[in-house]
């Protein structure tokens, strides 16, 4: 090999080396993006109210929340919830409690943490407050249930039970069981 040959041939290897090298540098790798949450589907609301009908399309009661969050398609979780009935549904309860699971089709609440339903008609023209940390509410048919201590007040009297049943439209409180109470005449 002559001498222009190996320079050639050296020109060209530190040429071939040199693009290999430019090549590697303005590559971009692909970046792996890793996520620990799968991306979610649904909604959020800020103040979030939520309306609830007959079958005749009149307004039976209302929903206020703070904040509420679509979790699945079957599933609204709520947060410091207010529930009242319309005049016209003649349900004369009011419900507050902190966090609120609600179904998408609105058949069922599971009202949780400090849960308290009130009521200024009945009992003596009393107001009638009931206490719980957890209670089922079934809006339509007018039935909230609970299966944990509850505390009914009706002015200055007190009781608490056990598991409770309140058909909210008659007015009637069914307490399950261990009842006991105070009564200050």
């Amino acid at each position: 090999m002559t001498a222009r040959g190996i320079i050639g041939t050296f020109l060209l290897l530190t040429a071939t080396v040199g693009s290999l090298y430019l090549a590697q540098s303005l590559r971009t790798d692909e970046v792996e993006i890793t996520s620990t949450e799968a991306v979610r589907s649904g909604f959020y609301l800020r103040t979030a109210r939520i309306l609830g009908t007959d079958i005749n399309g009149k307004l039976l009661y209302e929903i206020e929340a703070d904040f509420a969050e679509q979790l699945s398609d079957d599933l609204i979780e709520l947060q410091n919830v207010r529930i009242k009935y319309s005049a016209g549904s003649k349900v004369p309860w009011k419900l507050t409690a902190d966090t609120a699971s609600i179904s998408g089709d609105l058949e069922l609440l599971e009202l949780r943490g400090n849960v308290i339903a009130t009521s200024a008609e009945g009992f003596s023209g009393n107001i009638t407050e009931i206490r719980t940390q957890y209670l089922k509410l079934d809006p339509k048919q007018f039935r909230a249930e609970t299966d944990l201590r509850v505390q009914v007040r009706i002015g200055s009297r007190s009781l608490t039970a056990t598991g409770m049943l309140a058909l909210l439209q008659e007015n009637q409180i069914t307490l399950k069981s261990n009842v006991s109470g105070k009564f200050v005449p």
